[in-house]
């Protein structure tokens, strides 16, 4: 079979160098439009289920609503484990289920689950299901804050709710943006109780009427007004304070008494349980030229564009900044993190325009895609190594340029080939993925050098002759004479990655796609010196002048010459060999065995998160208190560039 693969590649030698052209083309831009992350998919499938009970404390929460539904979660199909958190007004129950469940199918079962547990907790509150998203979810951190102050918290928060939120939201793959700080805007109705005394009015009849103003009702339609009909409303919803203020409480002695005869109503900040702000580092000219600050989306995007700086801040470099609204942007399974970031820092930059010219919107306080990229290039840059080492390796053994040039196509095409079948399975490209690569990439050129050299020798063994060959015939049996072994060889390579296969959980989930990516790009290299090696071997090397040449390199002679002495000084003392041999053995095992073990090796994102642990029931100004401290201590530090603070933050709430 690998005989008619041989001459049919030589036979058809113009097809197979326009499958080669074609590969290349093609997988050059699958390869640009494969969706690239940090990791490979580690998303086991999970639910959370959040409830809100406001003013409960966590013993009432954990009685009344955790436990009622962490029993009917338990036992359910398909979940492995179920985890809860219950605090002050918050329940969180987290149920993960088996790898490879569908999604879809986890929160059906999950919200079956539910209708079981609503006898169970009070009728008032709503368990809800959150969105789907990512476990590397996080993808992105903006900061909204004002200038010059002339923007208030809360027309920040009012902003970022109504405005800003919006906007990302509409963007394919974004699963949730999270916002803290700022002051969320309500309008608040304060009782005066001497007025209800005089007044008459108890507070169930101010509850009822607020509850039942806000509101529109239809009066059906009119179609006797000529050709069209008129929707017949009563319009009753509530538009401003004033609005509010004239609301009828009651009738008492045949007058109206009005919601502002017994009430205060006015404007006002929803009490926090979190808070936040943003610090940003604010360069003279000469250190903007020492760190190479550039100016783009991808950093701050400000509409003023007034950028000058204080004598005394030229002596003194500050950080500039205050309150601010920090959201929290996650990411949908599957989503590509880095075009979702450009995508975002695009909608920013066409949102500006219609923000107040003091309102500064940060994204560089945190974004995956940096750590991605940086991730990425490191193993390009290896893989770029790798090659330059291998053609400089290749070139001196061989001392032939069109030789190596033959062995050196075999690392393209059959990276490009892996890019292909990743894209028809579904895989992204990420760090084990190209680290599996990076890995074979020296293993990509053995069956093409081994082919290439034995077809080298052959053909200068037939020019020797006197009654040569012809060179066609010469390339095909000088191919199938070492075809066995190379198959082989590539076959034992290949086997030895597939007990990475049977690894489940997490480690089988992180480590499969390096195997899937190195015995791919090996089993590629296998095919490229079935087809395309032996073609272009008879098209550079027939009427190349080193086939003329009797005597092999000078590298390639002396370490023929040092390994034959090497041998036969092993075959003298093979006791003393072996010995040696299993001694290292032995000491090998044992520093193995005293490494340190890490599931994951140190990753360097450029961002550097402190937590803060305050004992349990501080208060939001005592957390505002110590999270000023770490900020004035952080701002000594030099190399910072941002600091996001976030205050008895409480992501999974709306705050």
């Amino acid at each position: 079979m690998l005989n008619t693969i041989i001459r049919f590649s030589l036979r058809h030698r113009l097809l197979i160098a326009a499958i080669a052209v074609l590969i290349v083309g093609y997988g050059t831009y699958i390869a640009k439009t494969l969706p690239i992350d940090v990791f490979p998919d580690l998303n086991r499938p999970r639910v959370t289920v959040m409830t809100e009970a406001g003013g409960m404390a966590p013993e009432e929460v954990e009685a009344m609503i955790t436990i009622p539904i962490e029993s009917v979660m338990n036992g359910a199909m398909g979940v492995q484990t179920v985890r809860s958190a219950s605090g002050v007004g918050m329940s969180i129950v987290t149920v993960e289920f088996d790898w490879g469940t569908d999604i879809y199918i986890a929160r059906q079962t999950a919200n079956e689950r539910l209708a079981l547990a609503a006898e169970r907790i009070p009728s008032n509150l709503s368990p809800q299901l959150t969105p789907i998203s990512s476990i590397m979810g996080q993808i992105l951190m903006i900061g909204i804050r004002s200038e010059t102050g002339e923007t208030s918290p809360m027309e920040l928060r009012t902003l970022a709710d109504w405005v800003v939120t919006p906007r990302i939201q509409k963007i394919a793959g974004i699963s949730q943006v999270m916002q803290i700080g700022g002051e969320r805007k309500q309008f608040q109705v304060l009782i005066n109780p001497a007025s209800m005394l005089t007044y008459g009015v108890t507070l169930a009849e101010i509850e009822s009427v607020l509850e039942q103003s806000d509101s529109s009702v239809t009066g059906g339609y009119i179609d006797s007004l000529g050709p069209n009909e008129y929707l017949v409303r009563g319009l009753g919803r509530i538009q401003n304070i004033s609005d509010l203020q004239k609301l009828v409480v009651t009738i008492r002695d045949g007058r109206a008494v009005l919601l502002e005869q017994v009430a205060t109503v006015s404007e006002g900040a929803q009490i926090k349980r979190g808070d936040a702000s943003v610090f940003v580092r604010k360069y003279t000219d000469e250190q903007k030229d020492h760190h190479e600050i550039e100016e783009s989306p991808s950093k701050s995007l400000s509409s003023s564009g007034n950028e000058s700086v204080s004598p005394e801040e030229k002596a003194n470099p500050l950080f500039v900044g205050g309150p601010a609204v920090v959201l929290n942007l996650t990411k949908q399974p599957g989503a590509d993190t880095r075009l979702l970031t450009e995508q975002v820092k695009v909608a920013l930059v066409e949102l500006q325009p219609s923000l107040p010219k003091d309102v500064r919107i940060d994204t560089d306080l945190y974004q995956q895609k940096t750590f991605i990229d940086l991730a990425i290039n490191n193993v390009m840059e290896a893989l770029r190594d790798g090659g330059i080492l291998v053609a400089v390796v290749l070139f001196l053994f061989l001392l032939n340029f069109r030789t190596t040039l033959i062995t050196l196509t075999a690392i393209p095409i059959s990276v490009l080939i892996t890019a292909l079948v990743f894209h028809y399975f579904g895989l992204s490209i990420n760090t084990m993925t190209l680290g599996g690569i990076a890995v074979a990439i020296g293993e990509l050129v053995d069956d093409a050098i081994v082919d290439v050299e034995n077809i080298f020798r052959r053909l200068r063994e037939n020019d020797q002759k006197g009654n040569s060959e012809p060179a066609l015939r010469v390339i095909f049996h000088a191919s199938c004479e070492i075809r066995n072994s190379i198959v082989f060889s590539t076959m034992i390579i290949v086997i030895v990655f597939i007990p990475l296969f049977a690894l489940s959980g997490m480690e089988g989930r992180f480590f499969v796609p390096l195997g899937i990516a190195y015995m791919v790009s090996i089993a590629s290299s296998l095919l490229v010196s079935l087809t395309v090696t032996p073609v272009l071997s008879y098209w550079l090397l027939p009427r190349s002048k080193a086939i003329q040449r009797k005597h092999e390199g000078f590298l390639l002679s002396g370490l023929q010459w040092i390994a034959a002495k090497i041998i036969r000084f092993s075959l003298r003392l093979p006791k003393t060999i072996l010995l040696i041999a299993g001694t290292g053995a032995v000491i090998a095992i044992v520093a193995i065995s005293q490494l340190e073990q890490d599931f994951l090796p140190p990753f360097d994102e450029g961002v550097a998160q402190l937590n803060v642990m305050l004992p349990p029931g501080t208060s939001l100004a005592r957390s505002k208190e110590v999270a000023e401290l770490v900020e004035a201590r952080l701002q000594e530090i030099d190399g910072v560039r941002t600091i996001s603070l976030e205050r008895d933050a409480r992501r999974w709430m709306n705050m």
